[in-house]
Order: C-alpha cells, then sequence, then structure tokens
C-alpha cells in the first residue's frame, strides 16, 4: 500500500523557555524554519522539549498536527485568539494539510521526504496548551472534539521540508483510527471490550499500564493536572 495522503505546510521547532507561570518552562512555543530539517531517532534536530519526562524520547520523536483544525478552533471557542494563527502554535513539529483523528490509524507507516514514521499514540492535551493560546479550556476541547494531533516514532532517519508530500506506507490496523482511540481514551474510558481489543495493539508502555489499570479497577485515571497544570501565581495587594 502505497498512496499519498497529505502534505507537510510547515517544519517547526523550539527550544526550552521560561513559560507563563512562575516556575514553568516549555517548549511550545514552535516557529516555522525555512530549509529541509535532519531528523534523527529522537525527533529534529535542534528541536528540544522542556520536560522530557512526558515530552520528546523515542515514542514522541515528532508531533504531527492537522493544520486544518486551527480554523476550527476559532469557530469552536468563544475566545477568538491570535495565538492561534500560524504554523507550530500548538507546539507541532509538522503542520500537515489532508490528514485527520478520523484518516490517520495505529500503527500507520507514513514516508515524509526520505524519513520513514510510525503512529504511536495521540496527544493528551495540556494546561500548557490553554496558557499559549489564550483560550482557558482549549486543552479538554481537543479531547472533546477529538482533534488532538498524534505523536510518530522514527523508523528510518532522514531529512524533511515544507512541501513533503506524505505517503501511507503500511496500515497494519485499519480498524484502530485514531479517532476510535480517542473515543476510548475520552469517552468511553471504561468500555471493556473496546479496552481489551486495544491492548491487542503496539501500544507505549504507559498506555498498556493505563488500560490495564482501568480494566482491573473499572476507574479511570485522573485528568485534572493535566488539564488545569500548577496554580496560577495571584499577586497579592
Amino acid at each position: 500500500m502505497k498512496k499519498v495522503i497529505g502534505v507537510v505546510q510547515a517544519v517547526c521547532m523550539g527550544t526550552p523557555r521560561a513559560f507563563l507561570r512562575p516556575g514553568t518552562t516549555s517548549a511550545i512555543l514552535k516557529t516555522a524554519v525555512h530549509v529541509p530539517v535532519k531528523v534523527g531517532f529522537t525527533g529534529l534536530q535542534g528541536d528540544e522539549q522542556a520536560d522530557r519526562r512526558l515530552h520528546g524520547g523515542l515514542d514522541k520523536a515528532v508531533h504531527i498536527y492537522p493544520s486544518e483544525h486551527y480554523a476550527q478552533w476559532q469557530q469552536y471557542t468563544r475566545y477568538p485568539s491570535a495565538n492561534l494563527m500560524s504554523h507550530g502554535a500548538l507546539g507541532e513539529n509538522l503542520s500537515t494539510t489532508g490528514l485527520s483523528e478520523l484518516t490517520i490509524c495505529m500503527g500507520d507507516r507514513l514516508s515524509i521526504g526520505s524519513v520513514m514514521l510510525e503512529v504511536t499514540q495521540t496527544r493528551q492535551p495540556c494546561w500548557k496548551i490553554n496558557d499559549r493560546s489564550g483560550i482557558p479550556d482549549l486543552a479538554q476541547q481537543m479531547q472533546i472534539y477529538r482533534k488532538t494531533g498524534f505523536y510518530c516514532r522514527v523508523l528510518q532517519p532522514g531529512v524533511i521540508a515544507a512541501g513533503d508530500v506524505i505517503t501511507l506506507n503500511e496500515r497494519p490496523y485499519p480498524d484502530w483510527s485514531l479517532h476510535r482511540m480517542l473515543l476510548l481514551l475520552y469517552h468511553s474510558p471504561l468500555d471493556q471490550n473496546e479496552l481489551k481489543s486495544a491492548l491487542n495493539l503496539p501500544l507505549v508502555d504507559r498506555w498498556r499500564t493505563m488500560f490495564e489499570h482501568r480494566l482491573e479497577t473499572s476507574s479511570v485515571e485522573n485528568w485534572s493536572a493535566r488539564l488545569a497544570g500548577p496554580q496560577r501565581y495571584e499577586p497579592t495587594l
């Protein structure tokens, strides 16, 4: 199976810097680069992450976000945001057209430039998206509307550039679209049949542990820290 399914609109990178809440840092502020970029097993050369416990690594080497979602966020929210007007605004490495959570499946193998990627997981949006966008509940809305973007591991290093076509090479799990996975993650998190089925996928370790815990305890992990983050600083008067 080889089929062109999309195009890279922008390749985006960033480095950690002080963020909006006191004592926090982030590399979510990514900007488009206009030259080809080398991609290794741990991601784009020159791109960095502030918290390597939660971001980056082999299973989250490249973050892809469909650029079409940006216009929809402007419509969905009551808080139009100038910060959602540029590629990389939500911290993605590749801003694309033609892809969506409905059309990409777990385990898909994608060729972009001379790089081969494998889709590993959807993004689990966090409070830094809220602060970056100026939309107080955007991370939660991304879950609700199932427009989170996704992560890939690098199977074959190479070079990526804006304008590269995205080719679907293999689809080993056609029944497991990212949309279906997002439904299980956030909308029907205790669906026993879906959890058992998902455990047949080559899940990253953290997700396998999460789904096994849901099955064993019939309970869902607490999302509040991820979605709300640390307490905002309130100056005393």
